[in-house]
């Protein structure tokens, strides 16, 4: 393997693994407040239609990106009112926030199957991407690649060392508790539920506007689901969501990958490693319950009615 093939590696690894860290911090939070939202899937679809849509219509990406991440929450009010107020069960609701996004995206972007638009295009830094070997993976990349790395930083920041990360976690934790010392439970739920609806929007809008700019029915291809393994996996942890994701990102190429070195095996088979490496991760995760469960917010999926 020469040397530009394993830049080019890594760059595509980084673009790869973007859309999944995108959703899987949203999610991170939301499960942190104590929700358990399984519509990831169809709020990524939603944002893809939508933001596709709206850079066809108007002839701005940037406004795509807007219409994408409104998308994503509306979708997420839904299931915040119907989880959240009307106390329903988080993952019934979640499969069926799935299924109807699922459906209401491919009936919706019907007409535009197939259009391709430019997308966004790369963004490389002045001076830094002229640097040998790291200005490639690093900084020759699109705005949402940089706009992923800030989310992270935030969201770790957040948590680490701000009020607002203690009052979700905490909510998370014990709302009853919460409440009692004056925290506003419910709005800190809806909160949560809606900035994860804004991220899977944003990743949707990244499947459509940049990763591959057309639209496809089902295009996020189960991204959703994978994210909602990656939040378990890296233990409800920003900087372990980072490093699955771009984990999963090196095995979504390698099939291809390997069919550029002349690897003899089926091309469907070698498309299922990162499937398969969700299937054995979720595997290595169930094996140590006591530890997964120490990671766990206490709250989770479980109904929280206020007291009045």
């Amino acid at each position: 393997m020469d040397f530009e093939l394993f830049t080019n590696i890594l760059f595509a690894t980084l673009r790869t693994g973007t859309p999944l860290i995108l959703i899987a911090l949203g999610e991170m939070v939301c499960e942190k407040s104590g929700v358990l939202n399984l519509g990831q899937e169809g709020m990524v679809l939603m944002g893809a239609a939508l933001g596709f849509i709206a850079a066809v219509v108007t002839g701005h990406a940037g406004l795509g990106i807007i219409a994408a991440i409104l998308a994503g929450m509306m979708m997420s009010v839904l299931f915040a009112f119907l989880a959240v107020t009307l106390v329903s069960n988080q993952v019934a609701t979640g499969l069926a926030l799935t299924i109807f996004g699922t459906g209401l995206s491919g009936f919706l972007g019907a007409g535009y199957v197939g259009m391709a638009i430019d997308g966004i295009a790369p963004f490389p830094i002045p001076l830094l991407s002229d640097i040998p070997f790291i200005g490639k993976v690093l900084f020759s990349h699109d705005p949402l690649v940089y706009l992923s790395w800030v989310m992270f930083a935030l969201i770790f920041w957040c948590f680490r060392s701000t009020r607002l990360g203690l009052t979700i976690r905490a909510v998370g934790e014990n709302p009853e508790a919460a409440n009692a010392i004056g925290i506003p439970v419910m709005k800190v739920r809806y909160g949560a539920i809606l900035f994860g609806g804004a991220m899977a929007g944003l990743a949707g809008a990244y499947l459509s506007l940049v990763y591959t700019p057309m639209w496809s029915e089902g295009m996020s291809a189960g991204r959703g689901w994978i994210a909602l393994a990656l939040v378990v996996f890296a233990s409800w942890k920003a900087e372990r969501i980072l490093l699955g994701a771009y984990l999963f990102g090196a095995a979504s190429i390698m099939h291809l990958v390997l069919q550029g070195l002349g690897f003899e095996a089926s091309p469907n088979l070698l498309a299922m490693l990162p499937y398969g490496a969700t299937i054995i991760v979720l595997v290595i995760i169930a094996s140590d319950a006591a530890k997964a469960k120490l990671s766990t917010p206490l709250a989770l999926g479980q109904p929280y009615r206020p007291q009045v």
